[in-house]
């Protein structure tokens, strides 16, 4: 029986939309073509969700690869993303209405240290106290890794038969599965996530 439901954050239940995040910068195409190979999609944001360099470094280490013109705009965008607080559609209501259903609810994602700032100005993170979150950048690791979903398993004295896993990328959901969690890939469709629930006997609508 399902009893724990373990949710990724980013385009599950925030939107995390770098192209969106540029356009309110008023970034031309070619600045944004530029900004996410250098910063969104560099090695160095990787690493400081994973917690190996701060966020002072992955700055410092992106403006040294580009024109000053962008320097700006690099420190907006990596201390600033979240600022609209984006919210994927429904995201909230399901997670209210599993709560309520009894259910216990996690986080575990992939994500800077900023994160401690910036998820308790969502109104979804009441959910998802801080003994609840499973951060990469705190503990030096991240999906699709087995040290990942291990290390959060051990963390919340979880059996993982009685767990779910929701996320949008097949292979984080496929890293649960290999370490024997159930999971979901999330389609940017609530009520095709809901279907897929009940499907495997979680109590939702």
């Amino acid at each position: 029986m399902i009893r724990n439901i373990l949710f990724d954050m980013g385009n599950v239940l925030i939107r995390f939309d770098p192209d969106r995040f540029m356009n309110d910068l008023g970034c031309t195409e070619k600045e944004k073509k530029i900004l996410m190979s250098e910063l969104f999609r560099s090695i160095d944001w990787v690493a400081s969700d994973r917690g190996t360099i701060d966020e002072e470094e992955l700055i410092r280490r992106a403006c040294e690869r580009t024109d000053p013109s962008l320097h700006d705009k690099i420190r907006e965008l990596a201390n600033h993303w979240h600022r609209n607080h984006l919210m994927i559609e429904g995201s909230e209501e399901l997670v209210s209405e599993l709560y309520e259903n009894g259910y216990e609810l996690y986080l575990l994602t992939n994500a800077a240290l900023r994160h401690h700032i910036y998820w308790p100005q969502y109104p979804v993170s009441r959910y998802f106290p801080p003994e609840r979150v499973f951060l990469s950048a705190d503990h030096k690791c991240m999906k699709p890794g087995p040290e990942f979903f291990e290390g959060a398993v051990k963390l919340f004295s979880l059996k993982k038969e009685e767990c779910i896993f929701i996320d949008d990328s097949v292979l984080n959901a496929e890293g649960a599965v290999h370490c024997g969690i159930q999971a979901i890939v999330f389609n940017d469709d609530i009520d095709e996530l809901r279907r897929k629930m009940k499907a495997v006997g979680v109590r939702v609508k």
